[in-house]
């Protein structure tokens, strides 16, 4: 017989991925992998997407000047 079956159903495992959620959202934003995190990569990464889609748009000169 599992604890909570009968009483809570299938959201008795809620506080268990809560909490297992809340510790990965931690460990992206606080532990350092070399000396980058997660939030760290993933913003260098949208930035540089965001330059390549400017190029491509030709809002942005390839030389570094932009056009007007």
């Amino acid at each position: 017989m599992v604890p909570g079956r009968r009483r809570f159903g299938i959201y008795r495992f809620l506080p268990f991925f809560f909490v297992l959620g809340g510790t990965m959202e931690w460990i992206m934003i606080n532990v350092r992998i070399g000396k980058e995190t997660f939030y760290d990569v993933y913003r260098r990464k949208q930035a540089e997407r965001e330059y390549q889609q400017r190029l491509e748009d030709g809002l942005i000169a390839s030389t570094g000047e932009t056009n007007k």
